[in-house]
């Protein structure tokens, strides 16, 4: 009987872990062209992501009620501040888009606020994960981070603080 109960225990951890690595991993991996959108910015403005072509673009898929999201906000602001204005070798510069997952505007709005969001490229998709956007990027699971090269090629799909810094360093002029 305990042979049995170790069994289900693994059948049911490799379940899972397939779960996680098929269902929520993200659509678009390292190499592949990012697909455009269009969508409207917090501030009412209009916004398609073909108009940061020529800079490295974070597009950050977050929520305001995600734990580990809100432990990451710290980090993009960094990235924000250390490379935002800086001359790259092969770039225009580096902009941060964040797309918010979200049910109420409001605690998106306290949230970059708290948070100190300081980019100009905000977009709250209030019906989470159905939304158009985050279906056409198969975002199921957040924090889900895309670094775009200037051309919109994907360089890396969630990486760390640390490994975006040192791709974002390496390019600096």
């Amino acid at each position: 009987m305990k042979n049995l109960s170790t069994i289900l225990l693994v059948l049911v951890v490799l379940g899972y872990l397939g779960y996680k690595y098929i269902y929520q991993a993200p659509k678009y991996s390292d190499g592949e062209q990012l697909p455009g959108f269009e969508a409207t910015l917090l501030n009412d403005e209009a916004f398609e992501l073909e108009q940061l072509r020529g800079n490295y673009v974070l597009v950050d898929f977050w929520g305001s009620w995600c734990p580990p999201c809100r432990q990451d906000n710290p980090n993009i602001v960094k990235l924000y501040d250390e490379f935002n204005g800086k001359q790259f070798t092969d770039a225009e510069g580096f902009e941060v888009v964040s797309v918010a997952i979200e049910t109420k505007k409001e605690r998106c709005v306290a949230a970059i606020a708290k948070d100190g969001l300081r980019w100009k490229y905000h977009i709250v998709l209030l019906d989470r994960f159905k939304s158009e956007i985050a279906k056409a990027f198969g975002v199921r699971e957040i924090p889900t981070k895309y670094l775009l090269s200037p051309s919109g090629k994907i360089l890396s799909v969630n990486s760390s603080y640390d490994d975006l810094r040192n791709m974002l360093d390496s390019k600096l002029k």
